[in-house]
């Protein structure tokens, strides 16, 4: 009985808590207006993906009304298209970039934070100072330097210039100084060289900020439209954000058919999202940690 009272009173103390004031209904109406303002776009864009162009539609109010169909998805999927080439293709640039960054910054980061040498602040500043630096400034030099090494309309002159991130390699960075030098030490002790140490020690305590730096890498490569559309020059090269303007531009009349390609391109990163929703909010805090 006395259990069960226990229980009672710490319910009623935690529904006392969570009472309703004017700030909670305040801020949970900006929150909701702000969720409406992102979802509406979204839907409208699904709504508009299931029309057929022959339907007259007199207002944007009567998308939302039957009838609808997935013929646009049919049509576009098909062979006639090479969406289906071109989601293959921001696949598998969007996955190698995401595991060849990841290693290289773990790699990297592990020396900076670990490993004793010189000039080891030297280079942390130079990666630091890399934010610096915006992508358009040296966009044009990265042009030139990959036409030299004959990198352009290939998957490598896709791929290479995506691995360099000096963000990734200062939040592993920060993340890395915090485990303890005993760890490595012991390691070490055991016979462990710095491969393996990296492997059995800093690999498994860094799986929450490897996760982060992964899931960020994924989206940025996925959405990335600059430097593909300098280097993709063929149209079996394109990456879904090259190659939805080129229906945009050869149906400019009919919105469907643009539509229903954005919409194959967003459902992929949608459900990204959705899956690895707390992982990205955990990313978010993360990546403000100090070191």
């Amino acid at each position: 009985m006395t259990t069960v009272s226990s229980k009672r009173h710490l319910k009623a103390r935690s529904g006392m808590r969570r009472q309703i004031t004017p700030g909670t209904v305040t801020l949970e109406a900006i929150t909701f207006l702000l969720a409406f303002i992102v979802f509406v776009p979204i839907l409208w864009s699904f709504v508009v993906s299931l029309k057929t162009d022959e339907a007259s539609l007199p207002s944007a109010f009567h998308y939302f009304l039957p009838p609808f169909t997935i013929a646009n998805y049919i049509e576009v999927l098909s062979g006639g298209t090479k969406v289906v080439l071109w989601l293959f293709n921001s696949v598998f640039v969007a996955v190698v970039v995401t595991i060849g960054m990841t290693l290289l910054c773990s790699m990297a980061s592990y020396a900076i934070a670990k490993l004793q040498f010189r000039y080891r602040k030297g280079i942390y500043m130079y990666f630091l100072a890399g934010l610096m630096v915006p992508g358009e400034a040296t966009i044009v030099a990265l042009f030139v330097l990959a036409n030299e090494l004959k990198l352009i309309d290939t998957y490598l002159g896709l791929i290479l210039p995506a691995l360099a991130g000096s963000m990734n390699i200062i939040i592993m960075t920060s993340f890395l100084t915090g485990i303890p030098n005993d760890l490595i030490e012991a390691a070490r002790i055991d016979g462990a060289g710095e491969f393996r140490t990296y492997k059995d020690v800093i690999l498994p305590l860094s799986r929450t900020v490897i996760v982060t730096v992964s899931i960020f890498t994924f989206i940025g490569n996925w959405n990335s439209y600059l430097w593909p559309y300098l280097c993709a020059m063929s149209e079996d090269l394109f990456t879904l954000p090259i190659g939805i303007p080129t229906f945009v531009s050869q149906f400019s009349v009919d919105k469907t058919i643009p539509m229903t390609v954005n919409m194959i391109a967003s459902l992929p990163i949608l459900l990204f999202f959705i899956i690895f929703e707390k992982q990205i909010v955990k990313g978010i805090s993360l990546s403000g940690i100090k070191g």
